[in-house]
């Protein structure tokens, strides 16, 4: 152990996390605005493939998928994320306290980037498609689209707390699981007619940036030493 107490290879295990998560959020923020730049000189009109995807979606929405996709799509708004982060927290922590402080820290992390994604939002300002070719509710405006955001946001937190608390093979499922999810909820959202496939794309983006920024900002704002595994649980 060095004098502060730390393996003497925990800073290097750092610095090797750290690259790739600052590499990851500087290209999805550069993807992000790359994509916002796109539809903010096409005044927010959908490019050619967007409109082929929107039509062909107004064009096959028979039942039973498209009250699969309405129940699907509500999971990534409302409660549900939250109850995810939550679920994340008390994963992650350690003791009472432990489990308190992780919980802060996840429902923080989700909060943040709804903050962010309503603050983009409204400053792009992109109109959603017709309302008439709508199959779900909907609100605001269209770029990023919430849902996607929200719903990438809440997967990423949650496997975080899944990692420190399965086993590898176990997280490893789950992490596959919640990213089917993720993606399914954005699908939804074109699928119903609410949402271009930009605004799913950009909501990817900016949320995986975020969760990066987020993990980057960890060991400043969570202790690893409240965190909880099996016993014989490698570190991830």
């Amino acid at each position: 152990m060095t004098p502060k107490g730390r393996a003497p290879g925990a800073a290097g295990g750092r610095a090797h996390r750290t690259g790739p998560l600052v590499a990851l959020a500087v290209v999805c923020a550069a993807l992000f605005a790359a994509v916002s730049v796109v539809v903010a000189v096409r005044d927010g009109a959908p490019l050619p493939a967007e409109q082929a995807a929107h039509d062909w979606s107004t064009a096959h929405r028979g039942q039973p998928w498209r009250s699969v996709a309405r129940v699907l799509t509500a999971t990534g708004t409302g409660p549900v994320p939250y109850l995810m982060a939550v679920l994340a927290g008390l994963l992650a922590g350690r003791g009472a306290l432990g489990r308190f402080h992780a919980v802060i820290c996840a429902v923080g992390a989700l909060a943040v980037g709804q903050a962010i994604r309503y603050g983009l939002m409204e400053l792009i300002a992109r109109p959603r498609p017709p309302a008439a070719d709508w199959a779900g509710p909907a609100s605001g405006y269209s770029f990023p689209s919430g849902h996607s955001t929200t719903a990438v946001l809440a997967a990423g937190i949650l496997v975080w707390g899944v990692r420190r608390y399965a086993r590898r093979g176990t997280a490893r499922l789950w992490c596959a699981l919640l990213a089917l999810w993720a993606v399914a909820i954005g699908a939804t959202r074109v699928y119903l007619g609410v949402h271009w496939p930009g605004d799913v794309l950009a909501g990817w983006l900016l949320a995986t940036a975020v969760l990066a920024l987020a993990l980057l900002a960890e060991p400043f704002v969570y202790s690893r030493r409240a965190t909880a595994r099996h016993p014989g649980t490698p570190s991830p």
